[in-house]
């Protein structure tokens, strides 16, 4: 097939844009994996076009309905929908792959009718042997040799009992695209040889597959992992095929999205705990923060700007302004932008979703009190401004939700305690028993330490109210004192200060 004749490309570049999501249901959601979620509904919301949702499943040995349900949580929880597939509908079904045998094997049969594809006898032994007599590297693989087989010759191979592979006759030009994330590819005629379709067992392989159900859905723009751009020449040579039998009638646009690193510049790993998603759902990210760092894995709304939401990302985002180079999950970074969605969140809506990280704790438990709701009321926005993750409002809220008793003094703010610690201690309760339950607020409670421990004691800030602080939260950080203490009431704040007391003289 010369290249004057090969098919053209996708033109879509509005609402006629189609891109697809395409996971094979194994193990938890990934980040890179969402990532390339994220970019393919981004680019979709973008153009006005369609975002379709279709499971690769046909590995039996790895494929779950159980991962398969995590996929769709992760995608549900971060809010990237979809217009059609599993789950959605269209007229394209059925979206998965398991459930598309006899839609693969009438492409196959017009393939083979059209000469596109033929069967394909020779074993690895046989091929190496040719390779090895005819002076040709091993690594070269398959050479065409059954491509003109005689009628004859396949009949005696089946008299042997050998069942025959189905390979596609790749076209003997070069296979160019324009890559919209790295730019003109080129791949030269003979760079690689007609490679299996279908195995002798009749299951269809993924270079088969993944074209044949994007040709059929109508995919205008592919944009996946870079570790695909290996098989792009293989599709694109199907896809001159899939032209030519009718069953489509232009290649979709590729673009190949950057690997997303580790440490040490490797590749993000399946066992890496910062590539599963819901490790960072579990630390406390909430899906406006994760989301806007995974949307910075490659890509930026602009040069001096990383904190932003959806509809800002929808607004600008074009694929072909992806950076090609990898791209590194920075866990520091994310969890600073994590902390800049938490404080522009509705402070009832954050003390809201701090709910099951404190419940998990055993802090609270469900349904809340009254008495509990108003405690988290008062408290969420002494804290709001103080974290990056919810996980961190356990340790920073639980101290309100228990008596004095219940307080547990960790040692390192025990250690951080000044050697006057029971004098500071003697003369705030001396003060603050004098503050009746009507002045109890934080500003009085402010005025009154201060004269007591500053002016009366002549000591400075950070020695005067350390010592409260641990005794009123057991930690050496923790939400404002004077707010806590005025939240706390004054008998629970006397007994803490009390309780300490007495640790310090035991």
């Amino acid at each position: 097939m010369s290249s004057d004749n090969s098919p053209l490309f996708s033109t879509a570049s509005g609402t006629d844009v189609r891109v697809r999501f395409c996971p094979s249901p194994t193990g938890t959601p990934h980040v890179g994996l969402i990532r390339t979620a994220l970019f393919n509904w981004a680019y979709a919301r973008h153009t006005g076009g369609k975002l379709v949702f279709r499971i690769e499943d046909t590995d039996a040995a790895r494929d779950s309905e159980e991962s398969y349900e995590l996929i769709l949580e992760a995608l549900r929880w971060l809010k990237l929908d979809w217009d059609e597939g599993e789950g959605a509908g269209g007229d394209h079904g059925p979206y998965r792959q398991s459930q598309r045998a006899d839609v693969y094997r009438d492409v196959i049969e017009k393939l083979t009718a059209a000469g596109h594809v033929y069967e394909s006898y020779s074993n690895a032994e046989e091929i190496d042997e040719r390779n090895a007599a005819a002076g040709r590297p091993k690594q070269f693989g398959y050479d065409n040799f059954d491509r003109d087989l005689t009628d004859e010759q396949r009949a005696a191979f089946r008299a042997e009992g050998r069942l025959p592979a189905l390979r596609l006759r790749v076209p003997d030009t070069d296979l160019s695209f324009d890559d919209l994330v790295r730019g003109e590819i080129t791949f030269p005629a003979g760079s690689f040889t007609d490679f299996v379709v279908v195995r002798p067992n009749g299951h269809p392989l993924y270079p088969f597959v993944n074209p044949v159900d994007d040709a059929l859905m109508g995919i205008t723009h592919v944009l996946r992992g870079e570790d695909l751009l290996p098989s792009t020449p293989r599709q694109i040579a199907l896809y001159h095929a899939l032209v030519d039998i009718g069953l489509t009638t232009f290649i979709p646009r590729f673009g190949h999205l950057p690997y997303v690193m580790g440490d040490g510049n490797k590749k993000l790993s399946k066992r890496d705990p910062e590539s599963n998603l819901f490790h960072h759902r579990d630390r406390g990210f909430i899906p406006e923060g994760l989301v806007n760092y995974l949307a910075l894995l490659g890509w930026g709304l602009s040069a001096d700007r990383d904190v932003f939401s959806l509809d800002e990302m929808v607004a600008a985002f074009d694929v072909v302004n992806v950076n090609p180079s990898p791209a590194r999950f920075d866990l520091k970074k994310a969890e600073s932008i994590n902390g800049d969605h938490i404080r522009l969140l509705d402070v009832a809506d954050f003390a809201e979703r701090t709910i099951p990280y404190l419940v998990r704790e055993g802090i609270l438990t469900e349904p809340l009190s009254d008495e509990q709701r108003a405690i988290l009321s008062k408290a969420a926005p002494l804290v709001q401004e103080r974290i990056g993750l919810l996980g961190e409002a356990p340790g920073m809220l639980g101290f309100l939700f228990t008596d004095a008793a219940g307080i547990d003094f960790q040692d390192d703010a025990l250690k951080s305690l000044p050697q006057n610690a029971g004098d500071v201690l003697t003369a705030s309760v001396s003060a603050l028993t004098g503050v009746s339950e009507a002045e109890w607020t934080t500003e009085n409670l402010q005025a009154t330490l201060a004269g007591a421990l500053i002016e009366g004691l002549g000591l400075k800030p950070r020695i005067a109210y350390g010592p409260l602080r641990v005794a009123v939260s057991g930690r050496r950080v923790s939400p404002p004192l004077f707010e806590s203490m005025e939240i706390l009431g004054k008998a629970d704040t006397l007994a803490r200060l009390n309780r300490l007391s007495a640790h310090l003289s035991a």
